[in-house]
């Protein structure tokens, strides 16, 4: 059966860091034997066993996945020598330390081979690491011939020191080189006609945002957001939409490539993919994936996008439709985790789709399994039924699509796999739910229609039974609320007990009472 593209790019995902993994197998030796080669004696504590290092590296060919690969293994080594240094194991202190020096050797000269040129400064940086290597190995020798804890405690706190001036270096020398390659794929992008070598570089590119924050700054601030936007604008270029603008969205996760993305008009580029359905729905989804980065609530710098209320109303008609018409789940995620964060951006949005019908799409959609079948897509449609249901309308157009019944259904939300993950989107929808209730029954023909569904009973369990809620305070304190709110409505829906311990007293007095409860098996 064949991937949507966004299920591929989930696949790939998954799949890459075990490729990378049996990759780097191959390169791997034990300690003993590098020890060996270096005419050094065999170490016989217990973890030495454990130690992996890079034997080889990859083809001289590849400088990008030679700095990778090369820099994950110093700044493990970096790592384990500290931690050795804490534990004043000072053997295998200056066992790594030689091991350290050998690895930065080869970085630095396999580096130069494979890129046939070196910078001025990077050759400074080059040097400077290579001396401080030297003193440490030096120094760490010295503290093996050296009996008195004063006098080695004073040489620790040298030693300490150089290794931190080390890993600046080091630091130094791979953001210099990796800038470098960065700046060379960009200019690939933004220079190249040839497709297909756009379409590699594009690539390469966003594997180089799967590597972390930093790397996405070097990306944004070498031009990486501007070379992809001028991918998305040509029409000879529509099959590397989708691969462009999932690079984006990566990139857009750091401050640096959503400051760029708003200097290039990179919304309105947006806006015009989302509302063109010329272009294939796996183009439209990944330009939802992006508006979804660029307007989550969890990144402060994402509140200022002014340009983006300039094009929000199409940009939310758009995402409505392509949820209405998704044709798979990781398409109806992508659109429906956009809107949810549109509607966190903008409370303007959450008229927008009461005048677009989105209650009745959503809801609709919660019935189609090729839609919404995980935890994750509810958490989505939840957050956007959530934050709507602040509006005074947004009670009869739940009442009308039968929404109350899926809302209640929502509090029964239970993890399939129990991973992490899986389990905290299931207390996210809980807690959700439980918040959409508490508002949506302030009026009265919801908050009967809820009583009549027995979302009291449910709203109970959930605070009396700590496993309901997998202990989550948050769904705790939500569902308090929303029993409070039901009650004030319908009290002739609880018991004396019910009344007492979870609505008479304060919040914080039935918080506490119910937090501390012991599960019963009675």
């Amino acid at each position: 059966m064949a991937l949507s593209p966004a299920g591929q790019r989930l696949h790939l995902m998954q799949v890459d860091s075990v490729q990378r993994w049996m990759e780097d197998l191959k390169l791997m030796t034990e300690c003993e034997c590098m020890c060996v080669l270096q005419a050094k004696p065999i170490s016989l504590e217990e973890d030495a066993q454990g130690d992996l290092i890079l034997a080889g590296g990859p083809s001289l060919g590849d400088p990008l996945q030679l700095l990778l690969k090369r820099g994950w293994v110093i700044s493990t080594e970096l790592r384990r020598i500290g931690q050795k240094l804490a534990q004043d194991r000072w053997a295998r202190v200056h066992s790594m330390s030689v091991r350290l020096t050998c690895h930065a050797r080869s970085m630095v000269s396999e580096y130069t081979a494979a890129s046939r040129s070196s910078s001025q400064e990077m050759s400074q940086v080059e040097k400077l690491l290579m001396e401080k290597c030297s003193e440490l190995s030096a120094i760490t020798e010295r503290c093996l011939q050296v009996e008195s804890e004063h006098v080695l405690k004073s040489m620790k706190a040298c030693v300490s020191e150089t290794l931190s001036t080390l890993g600046q270096h080091f630091g130094q020398l791979l953001e210099l080189a990796l800038t470098r390659e960065v700046q060379a794929l960009v200019r690939k992008i933004d220079a190249s006609d040839n497709i297909y070598t756009t379409e590699c570089s594009t690539g390469n590119l966003f594997s180089l945002t799967q590597e972390g924050a930093a790397l996405c700054r070097i990306i944004a601030k070498e031009g990486g957001v501007v070379a992809l936007f001028k991918v998305c604008r040509q029409d000879n270029l529509r099959c590397l939409y989708p691969q462009a603008l999932r690079t984006l969205a990566s990139i857009c996760c750091v401050e640096e490539g959503v400051h760029q993305l708003e200097k290039v008009d990179g919304v309105l580029c947006l806006a015009d993919i989302l509302t063109d359905d010329s272009h294939s729905e796996a183009t439209r989804a990944e330009a939802a994936a992006v508006v979804a980065q660029v307007t989550s609530p969890h990144l402060p710098f994402t509140q200022h996008l002014s340009s983006f209320l300039e094009s929000m109303e199409e940009i939310v008609t758009a995402l409505i439709k392509l949820c209405q018409e998704a044709s798979s789940g990781e398409v109806f995620l992508l659109a429906s985790a956009a809107l949810a964060n549109i509607t966190f951006f903008d409370t303007m949005a959450c008229e927008m789709l009461l005048q677009l019908n989105a209650i009745r799409v959503l809801l609709e959609a919660c019935s189609d399994k090729q839609r919404v079948d995980t935890p994750y897509t509810r958490d989505q449609i939840v957050t956007i039924l959530a934050n709507m249901s602040v509006l005074e309308q947004c009670a009869s157009d739940i009442i009308q699509e039968n929404g109350v019944q899926l809302i209640m259904g929502m509090l029964s939300e239970k993890p399939r796999s129990g991973t992490p993950a899986e389990v905290a989107a299931c207390e996210r929808v809980q807690q959700k739910a439980a918040v959409t209730l508490a508002r949506l029954s302030r009026d009265p023909e919801v908050a009967r229609e809820a009583v009549r569904l027995s979302c009291m009973s449910r709203l109970i369990e959930l605070c009396r039974s700590p496993s309901e809620r997998n202990s989550s305070d948050a769904v705790l304190v939500a569902c308090l609320a929303a029993l409070r709110q039901l009650a004030g409505v319908c009290p002739e829906g609880l018991q004396d007990s019910d009344f007492q311990q979870l609505v008479q007293p304060r919040l914080v007095d039935s918080f506490l009472l119910c937090s501390n409860m012991e599960e019963s098996f009675v």
